[in-house]
């Protein structure tokens, strides 16, 4: 222990050691780069210094414009760049890949579905900005065939190779693939990006009813006035054709003539096309079903099925035939409910819109469709998530906003200053807005995120301020005079405290590398709140502060 003591000593020595030569080195090495900007620093900041006290004197002889035309900017703001603003529930990142989700008539063998498929993978293959392929044809045993999924159905996944402007050349590829799927008879395909934190489509319109031929009307005439939209792709309803079936329709006074009984009929029927598992073979531990039934070319066709015969070990042999009725027919491919009622769920992709922007035009196109009175619409997907999460984090923002508060409030000891520095808020959001509208990013919970951070540190600046005139009038200096000093000698601080933070976060807000349509709305947002607060709060608190406190 004595010699690990003296060990650690020796490393915690030599630890600090390096890290004071490196501070030393770096220092020398990094001041000529980095003299230009301190003394640009400087320049700028002494130029504002002298202005400051000549724009807050001005400021406080003119409290009713000041605040009118900050409130006139939050209202401009609120009432006219917001409505405007686009809404989705995260923003698309841009990974370099997408699914094509490929959909032959229910009932296509898996080998037609496959032969379906190679051409698809050709024309992807061709396109240069492919880097590689990788196709799943039909689906698992263990799943259930619907008209979703089967061995109708196939999913091809595509890598476009690195390099370049990947959002560029998704769309660019995606917009070829889709034009040219589009004209390839019997073949539905559906290209759509990995969507994250969501396993809903962006768009689904439920309609709910009980008659299925009355759904089938409505999803069809819905499916096919969506198609119209701008920016809506990949439009299609879960109400498609049926899967063929043979349906065996026993005649009851025909099987008593033979003294036939329909259950056990039936059951013979469905062992030998279905199979029975009679018994099983143990190998060891393993234990594995032996299942029996007639062979495949025994039933095969229709008529192969009327052959069967349906009272083995009798003298004479009666086919299914002469006791049922066998027909070709389509039975339902899905019937899908939603809080217990019958519902067709029609589903979509979007490009080059918003989400909020589409779905305003889809509840424009829903309000021209007549339905039955006891039929309904309801759009859910996304845009249902989306709403979920706004309404949890508007929650969220709201608290952040009251617990900030009353911090504030117990340390002050004042209801009436606290109150004055949460004016910073919706001064910050000011510049939230317009910089969202200038570069058109649209709303969404990354953004949300921000502005809850937003609440927390917007506030520091005007905490800063307020404090200090505060200690100046305890000191017995006259209100004015402490506001304008109290600015004067706070200003670098805040600026310095701004202008760190906003480099900091220049690189988030830069968008650079993968993922990066995630970083930059949440950075942009409190780097636009944060000089937007600050440049009004050196201005609008100190008004309203002598505004609202009257001794």
């Amino acid at each position: 222990l004595e010699l690990l003591g003296k060990v650690m000593l020796c490393a915690a020595i030599l630890i600090m050691l390096l890290t004071l030569s490196a501070v030393g080195l770096i220092g020398m090495v990094l001041r000529p780069l980095f003299l230009p900007l301190l003394a640009l620093f400087d320049l700028a900041f002494g130029a504002i210094s002298r202005a400051y006290p000549r724009v807050i004197g001005w400021s406080l002889r003119n409290k009713a414009l000041v605040i009118g035309t900050a409130a006139l900017l939050f209202a401009l703001c609120w009432f006219g760049l917001i409505p405007r603003l686009g809404s989705e529930l995260i923003p698309q990142v841009h990974q370099g890949e997408f699914n094509v989700d490929v959909t032959m008539p229910i009932g296509t063998p898996l080998e037609g579905t496959d032969a379906a498929i190679r051409p698809l993978e050709r024309i992807i293959l061709r396109e240069e900005s492919v880097d590689q392929i990788a196709t799943t044809v039909g689906a698992e045993k263990t799943t259930m065939a619907s008209s979703e999924e089967g061995e109708h159905t196939g999913k091809i996944t595509v890598r476009l190779a690195r390099g370049g402007d990947l959002k560029d050349k998704e769309e660019r590829v995606i917009g070829r693939l889709r034009k040219t799927f589009g004209e390839i008879p019997r073949v539905k395909t559906d290209i759509s990006l990995p969507a994250l934190f969501s396993f809903k489509t962006p768009i689904e319109v439920e309609i709910k009813g009980f008659n299925l031929q009355t759904l089938s009307l409505l999803s069809r005439k819905v499916e096919s006035e969506l198609g119209r939209i701008p920016g809506l792709y990949d439009v299609k309803s879960n109400i498609q054709r049926g899967h063929p079936e043979i349906q065996i329709v026993y005649n009851r006074e025909r099987l008593s003539d033979y003294g036939l009984n329909l259950r056990d009929v039936a059951t013979l029927v469905r062992n030998k096309v279905q199979g029975r598992v009679p018994t099983e073979f143990r190998d060891r531990e393993r234990k594995i079903d032996i299942l029996v039934r007639i062979r495949e070319q025994d039933k095969a066709t229709i008529h192969d099925l009327k052959r069967l015969t349906v009272n083995p070990g009798a003298r004479i042999a009666i086919p299914l035939s002469a006791v049922a009725d066998i027909r070709l027919s389509e039975g339902p491919s899905e019937i899908r409910r939603i809080d217990q009622q019958r519902a067709a769920l029609i589903t979509a992709n979007i490009s080059g819109r918003d989400l909020a922007s589409v779905t305003r035009d889809i509840e424009r196109v829903l309000e021209d469709i007549e339905m039955p009175s006891d039929f309904t619409f309801d759009i859910a997907g996304q845009r249902r998530e989306m709403q979920t999460s706004i309404d949890s984090l508007t929650f969220a923002l709201a608290l952040a906003i009251f617990l900030v508060y009353v911090v504030m409030a117990s340390q002050f000891e004042s209801l009436l200053h606290p109150l004055v520095i949460m004016f910073t808020i919706p001064l910050a959001l000011i510049g939230v807005v317009v910089v969202l509208y200038a570069f058109h990013i649209s709303l969404s919970i990354v953004v949300f995120i921000g502005l809850i951070m937003l609440a927390g540190i917007v506030v520091n600046n005007a905490i800063v301020l307020i404090d200090y005139i505060n200690h100046l009038r305890k000191n017995g200096m006259d209100k004015v005079a402490a506001i304008i000093q109290g600015g004067q000698v706070r200003l670098r601080p805040i600026l310095m405290t701004t202008a760190t933070t906003v480099l900091g976060l220049l690189p988030m807000a830069l968008g650079l590398g993968e993922g990066a349509e995630i970083r930059t709305p949440m950075a942009l947002t409190v780097i636009a709140g944060l000089i937007s607060s600050t440049v009004l709060t050196l201005i609008v608190i100190p008004t309203v502060y002598a505004a609202v406190d009257r001794r």
